[in-house]
């Protein structure tokens, strides 16, 4: 399988050029804090925004909603879950915990989940959360 690697804040910068957008640093820092660098939920963002759909501001309120532009893709990854009780059940573990979590604690359930792009290590080997996005719309529906 191959693992696209997460946008930095210079690759979003140059999305943004592309799609004609004029962010602030605050603005872009927003979105980041919301998927991260993952490269589809930057790219989804930026053309629904270029667009004219929705604002910043918009996504930001919406994007863990039925009506949000993640709704088809955050709903894919919840009925894959749904049919995967031990995942669901490690990955709900994921995004309560206040407990550092390692690879070992989540045995082959990291690697799936993982592979479906839902949690990533940090920079101190702990398991955490793709992106707030995720545990936002996770935590409300596991």
């Amino acid at each position: 399988m191959f693992e696209l690697p997460e946008f930095n804040a210079a690759q979003v910068q140059s999305l943004l050029q592309r799609h004609k957008l004029s962010w602030t640093e605050a603005q872009q820092q927003a979105l980041m804090a919301l998927v991260g660098g993952h490269p589809y939920l930057v790219r989804l963002a930026l053309y629904n925004i270029a667009r004219g759909e929705l604002c910043l501001e918009q996504l930001l309120k919406i994007a863990d909603k039925q009506k949000g532009p993640y709704a088809e893709h955050l709903g894919r990854h919840l009925d894959n879950l749904q049919q995967h009780p031990e995942l669901e059940k490690v990955f709900k573990s994921v995004i309560t915990t206040s407990d550092v979590l390692t690879v070992a604690d989540l045995g082959q359930s990291f690697f799936k989940l993982k592979g479906m792009g839902l949690i990533k290590i940090d920079e101190d080997d702990q398991v955490i959360v793709s992106c707030e996005l995720y545990r936002r719309y996770f935590k409300s529906r596991l």
